[in-house]
């Protein structure tokens, strides 16, 4: 159950950094400080789980149906939110109630990264026994403010280069920076 678990979390991770790709870097900048200040003020909530504590929700059947629940409902919203930006983009015209569903859908950063970085917090303060826990929570903030805009470029490097191509001969060698460098 573990695994599964945190198979699901990084892949909420990589949901929400997905959805970074489409916002200009101003709101970027606001989710990830929005983000690593939950990071850094979590930290009274997180010493007092204990690894029994969570084990036992993990264990608790009815408490992972309910996340199931909310693990459909944010993919649906996700999902609703892909379809309707291949609609605005290809119909027209695009009702206004569609449009409205549209830029709520795409300003929605989705509610589950929040517990993903709970739950890393949490993880992190059972990594660092003897560690401050404000310092590793700030620390861990600060990981989180780096990593969400670092993350979101990475994602948009391949598409920024006009050389980049799946389809041409040398395409690893467009894709990344070092490989520029290193191949003969």
């Amino acid at each position: 159950m573990d695994t599964v678990v945190l198979v699901l979390m990084l892949l909420i991770a990589f949901n929400f950094l997905l959805k970074q790709t489409f916002w200009k870097t101003v709101a970027v900048g606001i989710i990830a400080t929005v983000a690593a200040l939950f990071a850094g003020l979590m930290w009274p909530y997180a010493i007092e789980q204990s690894k029994t504590q969570i084990a036992d929700w993990l264990g608790n059947t009815a408490l992972m149906l309910d996340t199931s629940v909310l693990l459909t409902i944010e993919v649906s919203l996700q999902m609703a939110y892909a379809m309707l930006a291949v609609h605005v983009a290809s119909a027209y015209p695009v009702k206004p109630r569609t449009l409205l569903t549209y830029r709520f859908l795409r300003w929605f950063p989705g509610l589950l990264i929040f517990p993903v970085l709970f739950s890393g917090l949490v993880y992190l303060i059972f990594a660092f026994p003897g560690t401050p826990f404000t310092t590793v929570a700030w620390m861990y903030a600060a990981c989180v403010l780096i990593a969400i805009p670092v993350g979101r470029w990475l994602l948009l490097y391949p598409f920024r280069r006009r050389s980049c191509g799946w389809n041409s001969s040398s395409s690893l060698t467009h894709w990344w920076p070092f490989w520029e460098l290193s191949l003969p």
